[in-house]
């Protein structure tokens, strides 16, 4: 009973002492680590969370924030180098399709820790619903093939795409386009593109994905009747001065588009046309000259009648020339391959002794039909030579046009005593 009358009767001196030994204490850890008040040294990334996924957001959104603390300086280090002291996010759960202004939330792990201000501390956050439309592909062709050729109808595959993305986005957009220019084009074009979205206004409409995200746009371009595509081929003739040789023969264009009323005429052709010759007699240097085609009669070139032909000539130790038949290989079974011309002029350069001993098996000139189909192809060459030291200079001309068809089927004759003979089809061998 006297604990507790001298507990009442001093009560208040006990409180007085405890709350003095507190503020000591308080004071004491304050001025060994006092608090310090400025802004954070990095932005504080804003993390979006519940955003339904059937919505997407429009615009920009700020992506960072930047906080004022007030910390001990013992604790600014954590804060200033540990990224998940300071937090921030924005919680879009249960909300649709529209604007929102809603609050950043910093969220602070060390303690004791006080946030003083921040910069937003709300946010504006556009949302739209996400949907999917189906548009036809259109092609917008510009330019015409050059003259003796025609465009068929395109192909596009896929004919449509799937348009995906924000609801106002999509609603604007008005054509998918793929434009394809065939200004000079005289082969069949094959090209995959990717299809532009436009307003009505004819403006890019951006932001949105496209599936499949390319379309393949298929242009045939084929030769009008009458017309034909053919090599040319210079002519030459005399020989250049001795202890020179001809090092290349160069004609521009390499082909040219030949036109006849009577289609039979371009058909017959042999897929080449050749030079008026070149006389290249006592020549010693480079040159170059515009030279006439030597034209069947009924048969007219479609523009410029006249090729540009440059021919190099250089100093040679020696020098061979030699015809040799284009050979075929890797031609599939049942084919049957012609080349025009059949037979090209090699020119050769090496040691004297070596090039007076070739025969013709040491070099070949080879045609590689591996994969290739019924049709008219036009190659360069590839020459193989067996001996050392030698090398090719040139080969006239350096491309020949080959036609692949397929193989005539033997027909079989009646003999004397009654039976069936197949009748052999000569076909080349590669």
């Amino acid at each position: 009973m006297k604990i507790l009358r001298w507990l009442a009767k001093n009560i208040s001196t006990l409180l007085t002492a405890f709350i003095l030994a507190v503020i000591v204490w308080v004071s004491a850890v304050i001025a060994s680590d006092p608090n310090e008040e400025h802004i954070l040294a990095r932005p504080v990334p804003i993390e979006i969370i519940g955003q339904d996924p059937s919505l997407q957001i429009m615009g920009d959104v700020p992506s960072t924030v930047s906080v004022v603390l007030r910390a001990p300086s013992s604790v600014w280090t954590q804060l200033d180098n540990d990224s998940s002291a300071v937090t921030a996010r924005v919680d879009l759960s249960g909300l649709a399709a529209g604007t929102h202004t809603l609050p950043v939330q910093v969220q602070i792990t060390p303690h004791p820790v006080r946030l003083i201000s921040q910069d937003p501390e709300q946010i504006s956050i556009a949302m739209d619903n996400i949907v999917s439309q189906e548009f036809a592909v259109d092609l917008v062709v510009t330019g015409n093939p050059p003259v003796g050729y025609q465009a068929q109808t395109p192909l596009m595959n896929p004919e449509q795409i799937t348009v995906t993305g924000a609801e106002s986005l999509v609603a604007k957009v008005q054509q998918a386009a793929i434009t394809l220019d065939m200004t000079n084009a005289s082969h069949t074009i094959i090209r995959s593109e990717v299809p532009v979205l436009l307003d009505a206004e004819g403006q890019v409409v951006s932001g949105l994905s496209i599936t499949p995200e390319s379309v393949l746009v298929t242009q045939p371009i084929t030769l009008l009747g009458g017309y034909r595509y053919v090599i040319v081929r210079a002519v030459t003739e005399g020989q250049v001065s001795t202890g020179y040789r001809v090092t290349n023969i160069f004609v521009s264009p390499i082909g040219v588009v030949v036109f006849s009323s009577d289609p039979e005429l371009v058909n017959n052709l042999p897929g080449y046309i050749e030079t008026q010759p070149i006389d290249l007699t006592g020549k010693e240097d480079d040159f170059e000259t515009l030279v006439d085609l030597n034209l069947p009669n009924g048969i007219t070139v479609v523009g410029d009648s006249k090729v540009l032909v440059q021919v190099s000539i250089a100093m040679v130790e020696s020098s061979l020339a030699i015809s040799l038949p284009v050979e075929v290989i890797g031609l599939s079974p049942g084919m049957v391959a012609t080349s025009e011309p059949p037979v090209v002029n090699v020119i050769l350069a090496g040691p004297v002794p070596v090039l007076n001993t070739l025969s013709p098996t040491d070099v070949r000139v080879l045609i590689d039909l591996t994969g290739y189909e019924v049709g008219t192809y036009q190659f360069t060459p590839q020459v193989n030579i067996l001996p050392t030291g030698v090398t090719l200079s040139s080969i006239l001309p350096a491309t020949v046009s080959v036609t692949i068809n397929i193989a005539p089927t033997p027909t079989q004759t009646l003999t004397p005593s009654g039976t069936l003979t197949p009748t052999p089809v000569a076909t080349k061998v590669p």
